[in-house]
């Protein structure tokens, strides 16, 4: 039985890598920056829970972007990931700086 905080040996070395970085200081502010930008949309009722949305930053965050009402839209799932280049095979577009 894995130690706390360790993963199975049969976990693939890729997964391993994702759980590092997840536990990451800077991917949980991230990730804590995009759930705000989620609930504030929700709050205003741009989006609903299970709606197959996503909340796209104009700016990106990694690029300076801020959760403010003007710098957020409301997407597509699959349109916000491929624009973003998250979706295999895909490119980023838009501005870049």
């Amino acid at each position: 039985m894995p130690k706390k905080g360790e993963t199975k040996s049969t976990a693939k070395p890729r997964s391993k890598q994702q759980r590092a970085y997840n536990s990451t200081a800077k991917a949980k502010k991230d990730r804590a920056a995009r759930n705000k930008a989620r609930a504030e949309a929700e709050r205003d009722g741009r989006v609903t829970k299970g709606d197959g949305k996503d909340i796209d930053h104009k700016n990106p965050l990694r690029k300076g972007g801020s959760n403010a009402k003007k710098n957020t839209r409301v997407q597509s799932k699959s349109k916000n990931r491929a624009n973003n280049g998250s979706k295999k095979g895909m490119k980023r577009t838009g501005s870049r700086k």
